[in-house]
């Protein structure tokens, strides 16, 4: 039987759904490709049970597809209806059982701790526990929310349990790495509270180990729109560039999407601009009611990853005022740098979380939740900045976020993993070992 001669496993909620993380790990798998891994595979979650979880999701029949060499699986539960949570990550945990008794080097990256980080521990330590010796690596990258989320949601709860545990999990990965800055500073935080809480030693385990490694993305998406391509989506779907204030993500309170669209009543440019909310999410039918009646208030819910850079570039001004709420703080907004990246109009936003390391001085910054000075900044966008000014704002944008290149970001998160450069005695490619720095 032949093996791939490396493997890349990223455990991840993939594609369908709508999260920039998910994004994320397609970017880092299509690099993988030409850095030496003959084998790359994202193990996620049947589309079924993505569904019934009530995650936003992209349209099924309008995914983009992977290059050959990406396969993703979706493994089925394991068990019946008396295993209501843990039938899923059984499948997929059992499934990287099967790909880590291959004698095959591997690189295993979980993104989300909660519970990808769990399901490749799990793994791991069943295949040792088998009598196997896997050749592999594991890197554990907390994207954010589920820190913000899921660790702060048991420091108010006093659930330190489970706290310990979910940082007991992480720390036992070889590499640990976060989405930003401000991601890190809150890991090691909540290590430092949990610490207090019950006498163990994460922070200082957290604050030598954890690095930075930013989202990567595919610019070349976004970089030189045909405008013809650009004209033609807009007129499919009504618009007129600049002539609309776009919101494109999650479709949230803590996106600010109740802000905006208070905001939006107060504007002066409203009458010359359209307000497109473009996106799905928990807070979709609340924010159909605020605008009810408002014919100059579009909703899409069905933009795909081909047609969001077209009108990113489209837009008079983006707009994304997210705001810090319990269950969620932005800790990076990657639709923030992939709009910095497709040109048009100037990006609206707070320096909410990580959304400063976003958008660096290229964007037009907001107080999170303040109704008034987000109409006061569309109008100035829309009305009074004279062009010049926008010019620069889109040149340094353009600028800053191309920092996030996948293939750049691929490169730091994996030194190593370079074709052509065999790290000792001519090898063709680097051992799991030189990957371990």
């Amino acid at each position: 039987m032949t093996h791939p001669s490396r493997r890349l496993v990223i455990v991840v909620r993939a594609d369908p759904v709508i999260c920039g993380h998910s994004g994320e790990a397609r970017n880092l798998a299509e690099v993988a490709l030409t850095r030496g891994f003959d084998d790359v595979r994202l193990l996620t979650w049947p589309i079924p049970a993505l569904q019934a979880a009530g995650l936003p999701l992209k349209p099924l029949d309008r995914l983009l597809p992977y290059s050959p060499g990406i396969t993703v699986e979706r493994p089925e539960p394991v068990g019946d209806y008396r295993v209501p949570d843990g039938r899923h990550l059984a499948g997929l945990t059992g499934r990287l059982v099967e790909l880590l008794m291959e004698p095959v080097p591997t690189v295993c990256l979980s993104m989300y701790l909660v519970p990808h980080a769990t399901v490749v521990a799990d793994a791991v330590a069943a295949v040792r526990a088998a009598g196997f010796t896997p050749d592999v690596l594991t890197v554990a990258k907390a994207v954010g929310s589920d820190v913000t989320n899921v660790i702060r949601s048991c420091l108010r709860e006093g659930r330190h349990g489970a706290a310990v545990a979910l940082f007991t999990t992480f720390l036992s990965n070889d590499r640990l790495v976060a989405v930003s800055e401000y991601t890190r500073d809150e890991i090691i935080a909540s290590a430092a509270e949990v610490d207090a809480a019950c006498g163990t030693r994460f922070a200082e385990q957290c604050r030598r180990r954890v690095t930075i490694s930013y989202p990567p993305i595919d610019v070349s998406a976004y970089l030189d729109l045909d405008p013809a391509a650009v004209d033609a989506e807009l007129t499919r779907r009504g618009l007129r560039r600049d002539e609309y204030v776009l919101y494109l993500s999650r479709v949230s309170r803590a996106k600010g999407i109740y802000d905006l669209i208070e905001a939006y009543g107060r504007m002066r440019c409203r009458e010359r601009v359209k307000l497109v909310i473009a996106g799905t999410g928990p807070a979709l039918d609340q924010a159909r009611a605020m605008a009810a009646g408002d014919d100059r208030i579009v909703f899409l819910t069905d933009v795909d990853d081909a047609e969001k850079p077209l009108l990113m570039h489209g837009c008079a001004a983006y707009a994304l005022p997210t705001r810090p709420e319990p269950d969620f703080v932005e800790t990076f907004g990657i639709a923030l740098t992939e709009k910095m990246l497709a040109g048009g109009g100037p990006v609206i936003t707070t320096l909410t979380g990580g959304t400063g390391e976003a958008v660096d001085s290229a964007a037009v910054i907001v107080e999170p939740g303040d109704v008034a000075g987000i109409a006061a900044a569309v109008d100035r966008a829309v009305l009074e900045m004279p062009t010049a000014e926008r010019q620069d704002l889109e040149r340094r944008a353009r600028a800053h976020a191309m920092a996030f290149e996948r293939t750049a970001v691929f490169d730091a998160l994996f030194p190593a993993a370079h074709v052509g450069e065999p790290p000792h005695g001519g090898r063709g490619g680097p051992s799991i070992d030189d990957l371990r720095w």
